[in-house]
C-alpha cells in the first residue's frame, strides 16, 4: 500500500495533478439566483454554508473575481481566539469561536485546528491594568481568560526573553488557552467543498464591475462573465467592501489599508504558543511547517495593492529579536501583504444597507480571520430573515450616526 501511494503520487505530479477529482465544481453563472455573495474568502463561503445549512437556501452564487483563497483568506496569519473586551465583541468572537471547534468535524475536513494558547504581554504598568481589566471582563462573558505573572509566563513560554534589564520587559500576560491558530487554506477548501456538495454554485474568475439598481432596489450584479440577477446580493469582499457599495451608490465609513505579513525559514518546533506584543509590536506563532508566521500593525496609508512598506518589516524584526534573542540568526523568507477594511471603531458592519436588497459584511479591519464561521452564522441568519441576529444587532451601519460605537481599537493583535 505504501509503495502505491508513492507512486500514485509521482504519477498525479507528473501528470500536473489532471487526474486529481476537483473538490467542488466549476459551474457557468446562471442567469439568476435568490442570493448573490460578491466574495469568496472564507466569509462569503461561511455566509454560503451557513445559507445552506441552517435555513435551506441554495439557490446561491458565491462569485469570485480570481481563486478561492486568493484574497485575505488566503493572506493572514491564521489566529485564532475570543478575547475581546466589549460585550458585544467577545459574544459574537466566542459564538465563532465555538463554532471553529466543532467545524473540522462539522464539514468532515481537517482544519488543522491547534487551540495552542494566546498571550497578549504587558511591558507597562498601563498594559498591567488594561490586560487584568480585559482578562476580568472576558471571565464575565463566560469566556476563559487568566492573568500571567512574568514567571509563569516564563514558564508557559519558556523561549521568550523575560529579562528585566530589556527595554520593553515583560511585566505579565493575559492567555486564552482555547484560542491558537488554523489553516487557512484548509479553511477556504473544506467550506467551498460542503456549500458545493450542498448545491451552491462557486464561479470563479468573475469580477463584479457593477451593481444595478431599480427603483430604489438592488436587482443584480454586472460581472466579467456577464449580468447576473438577484433577489438579494450580499458583499463580503475585505479589503474592497467601500468599493462595491459605491457600485450601489453607498458610501461607507471605512478605509482600506495593506496589513503585511512574513515568514521565516522553517526549524523544528520551539514556540508552542501565538504571542502578541502591542508595544514592541509584533505577534508571531509557528505554523505546523514550522515557519513563523510574523504579524505586526497596518501600513498608516490607504491603499489596494498587496504589498506592504520595508520599514514595518524593518520594525517587526527588531520586535522579534527583542522578545525571541534566540530567532536572531534566522532568515525570513517572504512577505506579503493582504487589504483590510477598518472602521473608525475598528468593529465590523454586518447587516442591511440602505439600498432594499443589498447587504453588507465587511470592516473587520485585522480580526477577519478568527470571526470566520460566526461572521458567516449571523450574516447568513440577516440574510434569510432580512432582520440580524441578536448576536450582529450591535454592528450595523447606523451606529455610525447613533453614537453607539464598539471601540476595538485595543483589541487588534499590535493594535490598528
Amino acid at each position: 500500500m505504501k509503495r502505491y501511494s508513492i507512486f500514485a503520487l509521482l504519477r498525479n505530479a507528473i501528470s500536473r495533478h489532471r487526474d486529481w477529482p476537483p473538490l467542488w465544481r466549476y459551474p457557468d453563472p446562471k442567469p439568476r439566483y435568490r442570493v448573490v455573495i460578491i466574495g469568496g474568502g472564507g466569509h462569503g463561503l461561511a455566509t454560503a454554508y451557513y445559507l445552506a445549512k441552517e435555513h435551506g437556501i441554495t439557490d446561491v452564487a458565491v462569485l469570485e473575481k480570481s481563486w478561492l483563497g486568493g484574497g485575505n483568506t488566503g493572506r493572514n496569519t491564521t489566529v485564532i481566539r475570543s478575547n475581546y473586551l466589549w460585550d458585544e465583541s467577545a459574544a459574537l468572537y466566542e459564538h465563532s469561536l465555538k463554532l471553529w471547534e466543532g467545524l473540522s468535524a462539522d464539514l468532515n475536513y481537517n482544519l488543522m485546528l491547534s487551540q495552542r494558547g494566546v498571550l497578549s504581554l504587558a511591558h507597562t504598568l498601563h498594559e498591567v491594568r488594561e490586560g487584568i481589566r480585559r482578562a476580568n471582563a472576558n471571565r464575565l462573558n463566560g469566556i476563559d481568560a487568566e492573568w500571567l505573572t512574568p514567571e509563569q509566563v516564563k514558564t508557559f513560554c519558556p523561549v521568550l526573553n523575560t529579562s528585566p534589564g530589556v527595554r520593553y520587559p515583560i511585566l505579565g500576560a493575559t492567555l486564552q488557552r482555547r484560542g491558537g491558530i488554523a489553516r487557512h487554506d484548509a479553511v477556504a477548501w473544506g467550506l467551498a467543498r460542503a456549500v458545493d456538495a450542498r448545491g451552491v454554485d462557486i464561479i470563479q474568475n468573475c469580477e463584479v464591475t457593477g451593481i444595478r439598481r431599480e427603483g430604489g432596489r438592488a436587482v443584480g450584479v454586472e460581472t466579467s462573465r456577464g449580468y447576473i440577477a438577484a433577489d438579494k446580493i450580499a458583499i463580503v469582499a475585505a479589503g474592497h467592501s467601500s468599493v462595491l457599495a459605491a457600485m450601489a451608490g453607498v458610501r461607507l465609513p471605512i478605509e482600506s489599508h495593506p496589513l503585511q505579513a512574513l515568514v521565516s525559514e522553517p526549524v523544528k518546533p520551539v514556540l508552542n504558543c501565538v504571542v502578541m506584543s502591542s508595544t514592541v509590536h509584533v505577534y508571531v506563532s509557528q505554523s505546523d511547517k514550522g515557519e513563523l508566521v510574523l504579524g505586526a500593525g497596518i501600513d498608516g496609508f490607504n491603499s489596494y495593492a498587496q504589498r506592504g512598506s520595508f520599514h514595518v518589516i524593518e520594525g517587526q524584526m527588531a520586535a522579534l529579536v527583542e522578545l525571541f534573542p534566540i530567532f536572531s540568526r534566522m532568515r525570513m523568507m517572504r512577505s506579503w501583504g493582504g487589504i483590510v477594511d477598518v472602521c473608525p471603531d475598528a468593529s465590523p458592519i454586518i447587516g442591511k444597507l440602505p439600498v432594499e436588497g443589498l447587504y453588507l459584511n465587511g470592516g473587520w479591519g485585522t480580526g477577519g480571520f478568527k470571526a470566520t464561521p460566526g461572521s458567516g452564522w449571523v450574516f447568513a441568519y440577516t440574510i434569510a430573515r432580512d432582520e440580524p441576529h441578536p448576536l450582529n444587532a450591535p454592528f450595523q451601519l447606523d451606529r455610525f450616526t447613533t453614537g453607539a460605537l464598539i471601540d476595538e481599537h485595543g483589541a487588534a493583535g499590535v493594535a490598528h
